[in-house]
């Protein structure tokens, strides 16, 4: 038998061999696939919602009151500057990414750098002040809307990742995570600033809300997307800014938690009857209201002392401030880790820390629901 002969069988194995135990993804070979058992797990993060989970998307809307492109925000940040992040250093994106091993932070929409191959491990849309609703956040001046973090993703990132990865979006997508953090806003910055439909129920607007959401989240799926992460809403009423602006109260403000557990409790109705009309979809929900209480109630196992003072200087009411953000250049408590709140609103680092945790291993599922973000992620 001629050499010739006796090579082909061989070659014939290698090529199939190739062709069995090549990490090709979703059955073509997609640019950004990753090597062998990994072609299931998670590319990268698509984030929507509000200034929890905001990067910096606001630092580029000019007539927006709701930035936080300034010192002492960021003040901890691995850049050691701020860049718009509504927190001492790192939010729960971020550390969301460290747990799921994306190489980079997830870099803003509305920065112009942000194209190419940068958007291969995703995109924050998110806006601070924004909503559910549209008309939500007009008091904070220039913000981006739930909806139109959407269309932002549909009409300019979605296309430029279909050629980035050369796969249609129906294929990529369903490794990515597309998280949204949102409906605070709708009752802070509209509801309770009566700026809602006259004499409406805080039942019924709240009905309006997640009924929105869920339309919000078909839109997504219908593009591609089939892992969900969606973020309860905080208990906004043990807040600094909530108690500055009832001075009278001894502790937190009911009305505004009533909202929050309102909304969350309407959040995983929505999840269960809406992942029917999603198939091959799975939608976690992190309970960010039971996480942040507990921290609230018991502190010291979590390591923080200070439950209830904002770590920055912040403008007061009576000095004509909103009682939310820190002062430009102002002063800041030297450990930022015993703090649960660095501004009137938003959480430390430290809490971060705490809720990305539990988000991504936490088998209580009054804390993550029906499962958590490990196990989305490698589903």
């Amino acid at each position: 038998m001629s050499l010739k002969t006796k090579s082909a069988p061989f070659f014939l194995l290698m090529i199939l061999t190739f062709v069995f135990l090549s990490p090709i993804c979703n059955g073509e070979n997609c640019k950004f696939a990753r090597k062998n058992d990994e072609c299931n797990k998670v590319q990268g993060m698509f984030v929507f919602g509000s200034s929890l989970v905001d990067n910096g998307n606001n630092n580029f809307l000019v007539k927006s009151l709701a930035k936080a492109n300034y010192l002492p925000y960021g003040v901890d940040f691995p850049l050691l500057e701020p860049t718009g992040r509504f927190t001492n250093g790192k939010n729960v994106i971020d550390l969301l990414g460290n747990h799921l091993k994306i190489p980079n932070y997830i870099p803003s929409f509305n920065d112009p750098s942000t194209k190419g191959s940068k958007i291969i491990h995703g995109v924050n849309f998110a806006s601070g002040g924004s909503g559910i609703l549209d008309d939500t956040g007009v008091v904070a001046g220039e913000v981006i809307s739930l909806n139109q973090q959407i269309r932002n993703f549909e009409n300019v990132t979605l296309p430029e990742l279909e050629e980035q990865t050369k796969c249609k979006s129906k294929e990529s997508l369903k490794n990515y995570l597309f998280v949204v953090g949102s409906g605070g806003n709708d009752y802070s910055l509209n509801y309770f600033l009566g700026l809602a439909t006259k004499n409406i129920t805080i039942q019924d607007f709240t009905a309006n809300l997640t009924i929105t959401l869920s339309h919000q989240l078909k839109r997504l799926y219908d593009m591609g997307a089939r892992k969900f992460v969606v973020m309860a809403l905080y208990p906004n009423g043990c807040s600094p800014m909530a108690r500055a602006r009832n001075p009278n109260a001894t502790g937190c403000i009911q009305i505004l938690n009533d909202a929050a557990q309102l909304f969350n409790t309407n959040l995983r109705t929505l999840v269960d009857s809406t992942t029917l009309q999603m198939p091959d979809s799975t939608i976690v929900i992190v309970n960010a209201y039971k996480i942040i209480m507990d921290i609230l109630q018991n502190p010291t196992p979590y390591g923080f002392s200070d439950t209830k003072n904002p770590c920055c200087d912040v403008a007061r009411i009576e000095e004509g401030g909103t009682g939310t953000l820190c002062k430009k250049g102002g002063s800041v408590c030297s450990d930022r880790n015993v703090n649960v709140y660095f501004d009137g609103l938003h959480p430390t680092e430290a809490v971060n820390i705490v809720l990305a945790n539990k988000a991504f291993a936490s088998n209580l599922i009054d804390e993550v629901y029906p499962t958590n973000v490990r196990l989305l992620s490698i589903v």
